[in-house]
């Protein structure tokens, strides 16, 4: 289909061509589906939280430990754009359920592992759960509420992202240091159990609408609207998780901060997500890329104050609750900006956008490592910023002829 059309329909997304119209919204499978992104941003983040005391236990680097988070990136990238390919035509609601299942083995795995290497195996696993899951959310959603629902669901699914940024970090720092990082990671599967249950309950059954293929990602990236939104992630993103991996030993080296402080710091982080979460919810009702630019835009600010003022406790705990209020703004807009842009090939276009988001975090991490090994946790900090700016300054510099969204 053509990018006059994607242009014409993205200002309403109470109008998608191609969208299954459903009489009566099911919610009770939209929850669960909030549910599975609550246990995979989860068991996504836990390593930030868990990092000094992963590479203690398992003898390597913090650089090293924060490559289990490019790991899971790189193949989320994959999964997220061939998912909706290989599946092809399974029923949607089976494909859920495995990625779910996905989720329960990564973190038993990961409570069991006994080195580096079979870390890194769960994290693969989490990885291929995670992009497939991102890659069909948005397109699953659209056929679980009549059209003019599609936003409601879709804020009540990134709801799941913001309690999982309120709780994995500060959570799991303080059951790491109260019951060990092993026994935080078997409390992730137990919630991928809970998950299961609840999606085997709820989602029902839908028939694939037709599998996209290699073309479609092809014709996809051709519109520069997608383009656009691509771009702007690549940049946005890979800033932000720079900074996040190595946010604790940034609050360990430069404030100097305890262990119960850092998960009081963590916790405030968490808490700034979720008021982001419904500020950009609120946004997106205008436009999608405003929630964008305006989130990569206060990361930026974030940044410059920690890197020149992060050695005062109040304005690292202030700075990393705002970080945590402006990523916060992030998910649910630009996942809103790529079904608008590309509405007629939302499952697709999920995919493209989750591998961009997954490249994005493995290049943040994998820089990050190199500034943290090699200048310390304040190079990682510094280069979140020029990212993060560097996004917010090519959504704006666009040209006004793109599709407004």
């Amino acid at each position: 289909m053509s990018e006059t059309l994607s242009a014409a329909t993205v200002d309403d997304l109470d109008v998608l061509p191609g969208v299954e119209e459903r009489a009566d919204p099911a919610w009770a499978a939209v929850l669960s589906l909030a549910l599975g992104v609550f246990g995979l941003v989860t068991a996504e983040f836990l390593p930030a939280s868990l990092l000094t005391p992963i590479a203690a236990d398992l003898g390597i680097s913090d650089g090293a430990a924060g490559q289990t988070v490019t790991a899971t990136a790189v193949i989320g990238a994959f999964a997220g754009l061939f998912t909706p390919i290989v599946t092809g035509r399974l029923d949607r609601r089976l494909v859920m359920w495995s990625l779910t299942g996905l989720l329960i083995v990564s973190s038993a795995l990961a409570a069991m592992a006994n080195g580096l290497t079979m870390l890194l195996i769960a994290r693969l696993l989490l990885g291929i759960g995670i992009g497939g899951f991102w890659s069909m959310a948005g397109a699953l959603a659209m056929r679980l509420v009549p059209t003019r629902l599609i936003p409601r669901a879709m804020s009540l699914i990134f709801t799941g992202v913001s309690i999982a940024t309120v709780s994995a970090a500060p959570i799991g720092a303080y059951l790491g240091g109260l019951i060990g990082w092993r026994a935080v990671f078997a409390i992730s599967a137990v919630i991928g159990v809970v998950t299961l249950i609840a999606q085997l309950a709820t989602i029902p059954r839908m028939p694939s609408q037709g599998a996209p293929n290699i073309r479609t990602l092809v014709d996809l990236l051709g519109r520069s609207s997608v383009r656009l939104v691509l771009l702007t992630i690549l940049l946005c993103i890979s800033g932000h998780f720079a900074g996040f991996t190595y946010v604790r030993p940034f609050l360990e080296q430069v404030p100097a901060l305890s262990i119960e402080m850092i998960s009081v710091v963590l916790l405030a982080y968490g808490i700034g997500g979720f008021f982001g979460n419904f500020a950009g919810a609120a946004v997106v009702e205008r436009s999608a890329k405003a929630s964008v630019v305006i989130g990569a835009l206060m990361i930026a600010a974030t940044a410059l104050a920690l890197t020149s003022f992060g050695a005062s406790l109040p304005i690292s705990a202030v700075g990393v609750a705002f970080w945590g209020f402006a990523f916060g703004m992030i998910p649910v807009g630009v996942q809103t900006w790529i079904i608008r842009a590309a509405p007629d090939q939302a499952e697709a276009a999920s995919g493209l956008l989750v591998a961009a988001f997954q490249v994005a975090i493995a290049s943040g991490a994998v820089f990050g490592g190199l500034l943290v090994d090699h200048l310390g946790s304040l190079g990682a900090i510094g280069y979140c910023g020029v990212g993060a700016l560097l996004g917010a300054l090519l959504a704006l510099t666009a040209r006004r002829g793109e599709a407004r969204v």
